[in-house]
């Protein structure tokens, strides 16, 4: 027996699993997800710790736009008492649950592996450093570059009107800005995650690379409602977008080829 045999024998595949009913599913479900928030706790607690550092770096992006508009001194405003510490926990939250995105994605694998074949769930590492690394690379890209176009150019339209009558001028408001700025952030990191899927989707054998090229142009029109959704309203930022999504979703179709090729040639031997 070769050393990939008694790997398999190991390691046991759906034909080996004992059923698991619609109320254990349930019960394997919640589990995952109290030690998902258990992980995301010291992050948040690490977060509230630089509170004040972070909310400089999420404001970054505003006070670029303002001192490349010559718009003054940037100021950030709340309407209640309460709103600074709402915001302040929601960075942590936010920040807790992108650096403990090693932990999240095991625990979704941990749920979902029980239904794969024996070399799948051998990619468990894999699975979570990429999640991982595309999450992060979403989150930065979105950070990087879409942020300081989008704010640019909403904060554009602030100034005096045609007939210089009356100014607008912008009042940013702490509880809305990073209500807006956080969704933004952790979709970027999400939707950067179509690599890993469209991978998994094809290793676990329920597409085919073929059948990914054919959906390719279903995909191009997703892209497009995606981009135009999740950013800000603006053409630019939306182009933005929509590159890096179809050249995400085409560039993995090729190393699902080659991964699906890979496990044939094993099997074959």
């Amino acid at each position: 027996m070769s050393d990939d045999d008694e790997l398999e024998s190991a390691v046991p595949g759906p034909e080996d699993d004992v059923e698991m009913g619609f109320f254990e599913h349930l019960g394997e479900l919640r589990m995952r997800l109290v030690r998902g928030v258990i992980g995301i706790i010291p992050g948040v607690v690490v977060a509230w710790a630089y509170k004040e550092t972070l909310l400089e770096w999420f404001l970054a992006p505003l006070v670029h736009a303002y001192d490349k508009l010559g718009l003054g001194e940037p100021e950030i405003h709340f309407a209640n008492p309460v709103e600074p510490f709402i915001g302040y926990l929601k960075i942590a939250i936010v920040c807790g649950l992108v650096g403990s995105a090693p932990w999240l994605f095991y625990q979704l694998w941990a749920f979902i592996s029980p239904g794969l074949y024996k070399r799948e769930k051998l990619m468990a590492i894999p699975f979570v450093f990429f999640s991982t690394l595309c999450f992060a690379g979403g989150a930065i890209f979105g950070y990087s570059i879409v942020f300081p176009m989008g704010f640019e150019t909403l904060l554009g339209f602030a100034g005096l009107l045609p007939e210089q009558s009356i100014t607008m001028t912008p009042t940013i408001m702490l509880g809305e800005y990073l209500g807006f700025s956080t969704r933004l952030l952790l979709a970027f990191g999400v939707v950067f995650e179509v690599p890993v899927v469209v991978v998994m989707l094809s290793t676990a054998g329920i597409v085919t690379p073929k059948q990914l090229v054919q959906f390719g142009r279903w995909w191009v029109i997703i892209a497009a409602i995606l981009s135009a959704v999740l950013t800000p309203q603006d053409v630019g930022s939306m182009i933005v977008m929509l590159f890096p999504l179809i050249g995400l979703y085409f560039g993995s179709i090729p190393l699902a080829w080659l991964l699906k090729k890979r496990s044939k040639d094993k099997k074959a031997d």
